[in-house]
């Protein structure tokens, strides 16, 4: 099939699946017209690597569990150990972003809003302590 057909079928953009053609992560055959042409296990392939980049694994990631996926002698405890990092990575995550939001609402809620030129906001980016 074509790139619109496998970007459809997938669910993700032709230019995506050129990306990931160029860095090798797939390798569709060719028509004898030199057009790539997606196999049906090309478009499985697509859309394991679109959730597994979905549940945050980076590029190289899914170079691994998809080397995983293909190798049925593969121990599920590689697997999970790339599950486990992965959640870890995101628990770091979300605690960062908590902090973000945190300073965000003790400087949004320490500002006028009105027409003072004074920002309270702009006080802590440009690295001025605010207090609350």
């Amino acid at each position: 099939m074509n790139i619109g057909k496998a970007a459809k079928a997938s669910g993700l953009s032709p230019k995506t699946i050129r990306y990931y053609e160029d860095i090798k992560l797939i390798n569709p055959g060719r028509a004898e017209n030199g057009y790539r042409d997606y196999s049906n296990e090309d478009v499985h392939f697509l859309g394991f690597i679109r959730r597994a980049r979905d549940l945050g694994f980076s590029i190289e990631e899914c170079r691994v569990l998809l080397s995983l996926y293909l190798d049925k002698n593969r121990s599920s405890a590689e697997v999970k150990s790339l599950a486990m990092s992965k959640i870890t990575s995101i628990e770091e995550k979300i605690a960062e972003l908590e902090l973000m939001k945190g300073l965000l609402k003790r400087v949004a809620n320490s500002c006028h809003g009105d027409a003072r030129p004074d920002c309270p906001i702009l006080d802590e980016i440009a690295g001025h302590t605010v207090e609350a």
